[in-house]
């Protein structure tokens, strides 16, 4: 099956980052409760800063699959090389931004005092890294989609085994101490985008026709994407400034959230990887003007995606004290870690499908819908029913990861519907030719 094809090499990536976002967070819980906390409020700001590479990547990922699928070599060749020059300069003006006002973040965001010279440093040390994070990003976007995934998975593969490892060194064994969290991933970044330049180099050699027309057809059908993204990244912000307004045991729950978020990512990572495959099979198959087998082949690949998530949901939920207590030494982390995992898992399957099958659609270039279905999800459920059931209502933080699991049901719903109404099969003819052209 080709869906499972793309996925396995997809699921090995993903399954590299787990473990080097499980290494941050273990090594700063090593080094304490306001660093572990620091880190899990960084990773949702520097989100923020990559949305835009994210936002192109899945523009890239639609445009290029078709064009891959259709043949059509030398439309493919300009697209590749206008997409690789434009992720550079778009990550290298927000690496700038980043370095002059991320530092200030955390004092913006009103996080607890302890936590605030922590994580303005790691975010300056952070921001040399976008510039080779956003080609990294979109390169392997360009590999997966024209069948290259496992020279993207050797990549990947190199950016974890450095990353982890220089963690390791740069942290115990130099003066760098909680700094080195961070100068590990800048320096895995630039061995990760060193390693896919020559990959491309090997691949489009003859690749010279560089056009603002794909950067604008790639840009039409990501905006979306990233609109989603950075609304759905001030969300969890904003969760993360409900969890700061409980009353009691505030950091501790901070960093509960931090590692419950970090073992789920078990779960949602091999999501995104049947979702990044979903995109480019549906999209290669409406570019041979195949929507029928586009229709099926979105389905099946959700529905193995979701046989596999929930399996690793029950392996989860069966190990959640012993994967808690690795995570953490402080007994309040440890015990609502444990009581976030076993509210959070009951929906992991239905936020499989909605994942998997959101790829599909955005594979096919309904990307306002999905956006649409998303953020509503979110601002509209999750967010309100956090802050009055947690705060107004001081039921706690049990009640803002039910508020979660409410938003992920109405996620589920409306994601179902609109993709068996067919009305993204329709458009996907005329969004084809646009890329074409």
């Amino acid at each position: 099956m080709r869906s499972w094809d793309l996925s396995w090499p997809l699921i090995l990536i993903v399954l590299f980052d787990f473990f080097v976002n499980l290494t941050d967070v273990y090594i700063a819980g090593r080094l304490g409760k306001e660093i572990q906390a620091s880190v899990g409020f960084i990773t949702q700001i520097l989100f923020l800063f990559v949305v835009v590479a994210n936002a192109l990547t899945v523009g890239t990922v639609a445009v290029i699959t078709r064009l891959h699928g259709a043949g059509k070599r030398e439309e493919l060749a300009g697209a590749i090389s206008s997409i690789s020059i434009t992720a550079i300069i778009a990550g290298t003006f927000l690496g700038a931004l980043t370095a002059l006002f991320g530092p200030a973040l955390p004092r913006l965001f009103d996080m607890p005092s302890g936590m605030i010279s922590y994580a303005s440093n790691l975010i300056l040390i952070y921001s040399a890294a976008l510039p080779f994070h956003y080609y990294l990003i979109n390169t392997n976007g360009i590999l997966r989609s024209t069948g290259r995934v496992r020279r993207s998975m050797i990549s990947m593969s190199v950016v974890c085994v450095s990353n982890i490892g220089l963690n390791f060194l740069l942290v115990f064994h130099t003066t760098a101490g909680y700094l080195g969290i961070a100068l590990s991933t800048v320096a895995s970044y630039i061995i990760g985008a060193l390693i896919n330049s020559h990959h491309l180099g090997m691949r489009f050699t003859r690749a010279s026709k560089r056009s603002i027309v794909f950067v604008k057809t790639i840009a039409s059908l990501g905006w979306p994407a990233g609109v989603q993204q950075i609304f759905w990244q001030l969300g969890s912000t904003v969760l993360f400034l409900i969890l700061g307004s409980l009353r009691t045991n505030t950091i501790e729950v901070i960093a509960a959230f931090t590692n419950g978020l970090r073992i789920e990512a078990a779960i949602f990572l091999p999501a995104f990887a049947f979702n990044m495959a979903n995109a480019v099979v549906v999209g290669k198959l409406i570019g041979q003007k195949r929507p029928v087998d586009a229709f099926r082949s979105g389905i099946v690949t959700a529905a193995v995606g979701v046989s596999i998530i929930i399996v690793l949901t029950a392996i989860i939920i069966l190990n959640a004290r012993t994967l808690a207590n690795a995570l953490s030494t402080n007994p309040l982390v440890v015990e609502e870690s444990v009581r976030y995992l076993y509210i959070s898992m009951l929906s992991e399957p239905f936020m499989a499908w909605a994942v998997i099958v959101g790829g599909a659609l955005n594979g096919a270039g309904d990307t306002k819908g999905v956006m649409r279905i998303v953020l509503g999800s979110q601002w509209a459920v999750r967010l309100p029913m956090a802050y009055v059931l947690g705060i107004l209502m001081d039921i706690g933080p049990s009640a803002i990861w039910w508020s979660m699991n409410a938003s992920i049901f109405v996620h589920f719903i409306l994601i179902s519907i609109r993709y068996f109404r067919k009305g993204w099969l329709i458009d996907a003819d005329r969004k084809t030719k646009t890329a074409a052209y």
